[in-house]
């Protein structure tokens, strides 16, 4: 965290914090925690999105650190209910790829912190009497659409993935380790996922509108960041909701920023035990949280 901070700042970023008591889904869907709020449904925020993107008209540069809320019932070794996300939302860009180089320079200094403030912690972590190696970062990560890395799997695996709407898990480690072999780094971003399987906020690509220009980054073949360009005016997004059946008016106050004008952006957010659990290679994440909250758990 300390990394992540440090190395916006220098950036000219400016630390935002945003509600976590909502009046409406971020993401849309089921998947959100209700709560009586005086009387009046409310929600625990699934992440700052739409907050941080509004703050984009105010400082242009804008990050955070805080707690997200996801109902999904899942029991699995990657996902818990209440995790800590680190947001990122910038202005003026040109796409997504812009996204991508501020992500990569602050995965740098994340790990240059870690070596520099936790080297003790490497070592204790390590094994016969090596310490725990970091992961191999290139300057620029590479990077990958979408339909050429499912064609790259059916052409390796002999099982046509082609038109999947998305990765599942085994093609993610097979990237993964692809990436590895082929460039030498332990991330890989993938890049033009479908438009329809994104938030509705995911910017389309103008040359392949069915495409997006929404990003995962890859971490050891497993999913670790998303982010993208985010649409930025007014009728777009009166036009997105409506095709996704969305009620335009529960999103009145995000909408708001949008109708008085609002650069280009984008942004990523990370998931701060999904990203220790996969650097220190624990087997669970629930190992790199400190009081987890999952399916069963909610003392202590």
């Amino acid at each position: 965290m300390a990394g992540f901070r440090s190395t916006l700042a220098a950036r000219d970023f400016v630390e935002i914090q945003t509600p976590k008591i909502v009046g409406a889904a971020t993401e849309g869907g089921a998947n959100v925690f209700t709560i009586d709020y005086f009387g009046r449904p409310a929600y625990l925020s699934q992440s700052p999105q739409l907050y941080k993107q509004i703050m984009v008209g105010v400082f242009e540069r804008v990050f955070e650190v805080g707690p997200a809320f996801r109902a999904e019932p899942h029991d699995t070794p990657r996902h818990i209910n209440e995790f800590v996300s680190l947001d990122v939302e910038q202005g003026f860009i040109r796409d997504h790829f812009d996204v991508m180089e501020t992500l990569n320079r602050v995965l740098e200094g994340m790990l240059a912190a870690i070596q520099e403030q936790a080297s003790d912690a490497l070592t204790l972590l390590g094994k016969r009497d090596a310490p725990l190696q970091l992961p191999r970062l290139p300057q620029t990560i590479p990077s990958i659409h979408f339909a050429e890395a499912l064609d790259l799997f059916s052409k390796a695996n002999g099982e046509d993935v082609r038109g999947e709407p998305d990765l599942a898990p085994v093609h993610e480690r097979w990237l993964g380790e692809w990436a590895s072999r082929e460039h030498h780094s332990d991330f890989l971003f993938v890049w033009g996922y479908p438009t329809a399987k994104r938030a509705f906020y995911t910017h389309p690509d103008p040359e392949r509108p069915a495409s997006s220009r929404g990003f995962d980054l890859l971490f050891r073949g497993l999913e670790l960041v998303s982010g993208g360009q985010r649409l930025h005016r007014y009728e777009d997004y009166l036009a997105v909701l409506a095709a996704r059946g969305m009620n335009s008016a529960s999103f009145q106050g995000y909408l708001e920023a949008f109708k008085h004008g609002m650069p280009a952006h984008g942004g990523f957010a990370i998931g701060l035990e999904r990203w220790v659990a996969r650097l220190v290679e624990a087997p669970n994440i629930r190992e790199t949280t400190l009081f987890p909250r999952d399916l069963t758990r909610l003392t202590p």
